[in-house]
């Protein structure tokens, strides 16, 4: 006999559950192929916190970068991805069970960014792209500062990652992977300052943080991308 929900709290947590007895057994799934076909050695993830909110911030090279970030900890994702993705009913019910939601990237998508900021603001883990979209090249370019403000508004630690070896198995544009082993090196987290008294987030601070993540990100990206090369 069904149960009748007493209140909204308890349908969002009833439905929380249920995303989870999907979320967890499809993870190990996708974590298994993902490093066998593609050996993904990584280093440094005792850089990422057990617990409490935190932005884990790869570099992005390549559609199967979301899938690989998901090596570096055994706690649950939540991913902001582009809305387009979306367009596809099916695929989308996939991302909605593998923690993603949509965000508009022709410009300041609020709904997006309160989401991102509930999810950190109850103690889980953001993937967030800093570059936005996959670009291509060695060089980590202009960072968006979506990641440094959440960080400021949250009290989140930031975590850059290097990843290399995702442009060779999945270039942008690409429809086939190939099994080339791929490497992430994870940086330390990256503390954001306190906000003021008044709650507020200096504009300045976060120009200072974004340019911090990107210097490490261009740093993990050397290495995750040297080691890839050499293989």
């Amino acid at each position: 006999m069904p149960v009748t929900p007493t209140s909204d709290g308890h349908v969002a947590a009833t439905a929380e559950a249920m995303s989870d007895r999907l979320y967890f057994p499809l993870r190990s799934v996708l974590r298994g192929i993902t490093r066998l076909y593609w050996r993904v050695d990584v280093r440094g993830a005792e850089h990422v916190p057990a617990q409490g909110p935190v932005i884990l911030c790869p570099v992005h090279r390549s559609f199967m970068d979301f899938l690989v970030a998901a090596q570096v900890t055994r706690r649950k994702l939540y991913y902001m991805a582009k809305d387009d993705l979306w367009h596809n009913a099916r695929f989308g019910r996939f991302l909605d069970s593998i923690g993603a939601f949509p965000v508009d990237r022709t410009g300041a998508d609020r709904q997006a960014m309160a989401r991102s900021q509930a999810v950190l603001e109850r103690g889980d883990v953001l993937v967030l792209f800093p570059e936005g979209t996959r670009r291509a090249g060695p060089v980590i370019e202009e960072l968006h500062e979506g990641a440094a403000f959440l960080a400021m508004r949250t009290g989140a630690p930031v975590v850059p990652i290097g990843i290399g070896g995702t442009a060779e198995a999945m270039p942008k544009g690409s429809k086939f992977v190939r099994p080339v082993k791929v490497h992430v090196v994870v940086g330390p987290p990256i503390a954001p300052p306190q906000r003021s008294q008044r709650g507020r987030v200096p504009r300045h601070q976060v120009h200072e943080l974004t340019e911090q993540l990107r210097t490490e990100l261009q740093a993990l990206y050397d290495e995750a991308d040297g080691r890839a090369a050499a293989r």
